[in-house]
């Protein structure tokens, strides 16, 4: 009998509170920073792609969302600086629970998770997103690849020292030559 009037106790309760309304579409909300997103691809400074298509981020995902297809570099056509890049690469939306396992499945930081939260479509293919819609936008001084490493002469200078790093480096080591 007084679970009838803590039910309306609640409405009651309820009923004489502010209303806070969003006005989603129109003022968008920004998410947390460390609120795990839409993926994104990195790329080096100069253009080129971190991914090697290694597979290890679709290896790594509970949900099987990741299909990549890995391409062999040649000297003509070098999308990163490995043998390797990621020839095909899609995830799909409808099956990424957004666990975050494929960004630390990635040995070379290529694969990483934006803030950016609107993944919802009326159409199933859209939510597919592709190699292309997946890859970070060429910033100023990058070059669309294919194109040949500008950041050093093997992979090592990409992956290992860094392209920062090695010009430190070289810098450092004329400094005590000339000690």
């Amino acid at each position: 009998m007084f679970d009838f009037f803590k039910g309306f106790g609640v409405t009651f309760s309820t009923m004489f509170k502010k209303v806070v309304t969003e006005e989603y579409p129109e003022d968008f909300p920004p998410a947390a920073p460390r609120y795990h997103g839409r993926h994104q691809l990195n790329r080096h400074p100069d253009g080129l792609e971190k991914c090697v298509g290694c597979e290890l981020c679709a290896w790594a995902c509970p949900a099987d969302a990741i299909y990549v297809e890995g391409g062999d570099n040649t000297e003509e056509a070098r999308y990163s600086p490995g043998e390797r890049y990621g020839a095909i690469y899609q995830i799909n939306y409808l099956r990424c629970i957004g666990c975050g396992l494929c960004i630390e499945a990635c040995p070379t930081r290529s694969l990483t998770m934006t803030n950016f939260y609107e993944l919802a479509d009326d159409n199933r293919q859209d939510l597919i997103y592709t190699k292309e819609q997946l890859m970070a936008p060429l910033l100023p001084g990058m070059e669309q690849p294919p194109h040949p490493m500008r950041l050093g002469d093997d992979e090592q200078d990409y992956y290992v020292s860094g392209p920062t790093l090695a010009k430190v480096s070289a810098q450092d080591q004329t400094k005590e030559q000339a000690r």
